[in-house]
């Protein structure tokens, strides 16, 4: 910690209480009935997002997930425009098309969320390879759930990036159950990293509470990545203290577990007790940065409710060229 910047605590601290505070909104404005289609919440899941994006570069490419709301905040979307997207309106990421699960903008290197579950690894190996191929100075990050490493998609897409030493960092975003079933219960052989060490390149399991720890493997691995050395799979052990999605019931965990987890093991309660016993941050700042956050999500709660709905004239506005945010 004592290598790290005071700007970096303050900004990844941030990042954290921002996506905190957007997805407890979301998730009470989702069951009031504000946002269609409903929302899959990743609170309790801060440090993974914020820990990867902080160790990228803007121009890197990220795919993601069904829940990949915090990995869009990370990558430096505003909180305006992702919410006036849950609340499918003009001015969303995606104009009010895609909603919750379909985030994303090509101009700013956001390939997208999706539903089909591992789509992501494999959607990030295609950009790797346009990369590879363009002798682009950047690398691809695909995210993946627990649930997404029992699919053969994501394991074709691994082995076809490291055959051709693809500028990939396929990062596992392991909150501990696919839906309702736990981990353990459905993986052969307990140990995702050493399924990745049978490929032939680099697999870890690291602490991905821990926002520091997920930082500096992460830019390990783009530092192998950008030296033309192949992907890397990072297995981040994290936990997310809602359901699978919003209104779920729930009866597969104990409350036990979850009191455990938010704790013990909260992501951003660990990073502001080791930042301030470094002199990283004070009280007063934190406090400061949690009033900052809830006037940012609040400003974009109006700004979706403003937001007007998409105009069928422009439906098929950027369709030609593939591309969302029309820019």
């Amino acid at each position: 910690m004592s290598n790290l910047s005071k700007e970096w605590a303050h900004s990844s601290l941030r990042g954290m209480m921002l996506i905190r505070e957007f997805e407890e909104t979301a998730d009470k404005l989702s069951l009031r009935g504000k946002i269609p289609g409903g929302i899959h919440n990743s609170s309790g899941q801060e440090a993974v997002a914020v820990g990867v994006l902080s160790a990228l570069d803007p121009l890197d490419v990220i795919a993601t997930t069904h829940r990949s709301h915090h990995h869009t905040l990370a990558k430096g979307f505003s909180a305006r425009e992702v919410m006036a997207e849950l609340f499918t309106k003009s001015t969303g990421v995606s104009r009010g098309r895609g909603g919750s699960m379909h985030l994303g903008d090509f101009h700013r290197g956001h390939f997208g969320g999706n539903g089909i579950v591992g789509a992501g690894v494999g959607i990030a190996m295609g950009a790797a390879l346009g990369i590879q191929q363009r002798g682009d100075a950047k690398v691809s990050v695909g995210f993946v759930g627990d649930g997404g490493v029992n699919t053969g998609r994501t394991w074709e897409a691994i082995n076809m990036a490291v055959i051709w030493k693809l500028p990939l960092i396929v990062i596992i975003d392991n909150n501990q159950y696919a839906v309702e079933t736990f981990v353990d219960r459905v993986t052969g052989g307990g140990d995702i990293a050493k399924r990745g060490e049978g490929f032939g390149l680099p697999s870890y399991t690291i602490n991905g509470q821990d926002v520091v720890e997920v930082n500096e493997y992460t830019a390990k691995a783009r530092q192998r990545a950008l030296a033309g050395e192949g992907p890397t799979i990072i297995n981040a052990l994290t936990y997310r203290y809602y359901g699978h999605n919003v209104g779920e019931k729930g009866q597969y965990r104990t409350q036990d577990e979850i009191l455990d987890w938010k704790t013990n093991r909260d992501p951003i309660d660990l990073f502001i007790a080791r930042a301030t016993s470094e002199g990283l941050i004070t009280d007063s700042e934190v406090a400061a940065l949690r009033d900052d956050v809830k006037k940012e999500v609040e400003d974009a709660v109006d700004f979706a409710e403003k937001s007007p709905q998409p105009d069928l004239n422009s439906i098929l506005v950027d369709v030609d060229s593939g591309l969302l945010g029309g820019k």
